[in-house]
């Protein structure tokens, strides 16, 4: 039994350690995104910047959603790697709810 509970906290630890700094990044683009073609485009290259999780376009809103491990990358670089491909990005304010009066 006591060895069994080493056991587990020895993994516990072991993947507490291994735990990664995940934060996202919420930009717009110049030349605005207008169609499949855009987004494809721009998920296409930034899938390959370092520290890339994820990236979420949402035309309507003109937004890209990047999810990026913070100890391999940070919102600076993600930014320069726009014109890389023929956009300026920059980053958008979370939309806060208005409290009703």
């Amino acid at each position: 039994m006591k060895k069994t509970i080493l056991l587990f906290v020895l993994v516990l630890t072991a993947v507490v350690c291994q735990a990664k700094d995940i934060k996202t990044v919420v930009v717009t683009t110049t030349p605005q995104m207008h169609c499949a073609t855009c987004e494809k485009k721009i998920k296409g290259n930034l899938r390959f910047e370092k520290g890339v999780k994820k990236i979420e376009t949402d035309i309507p809103a003109q937004t890209v959603t990047i999810e990026y491990d913070a100890e391999k990358t940070n919102v600076e670089k993600l930014l320069k790697a726009f014109p890389k491909f023929g956009y300026e990005a920059k980053p958008v304010e979370p939309k806060t709810p208005q409290k009703s009066k």
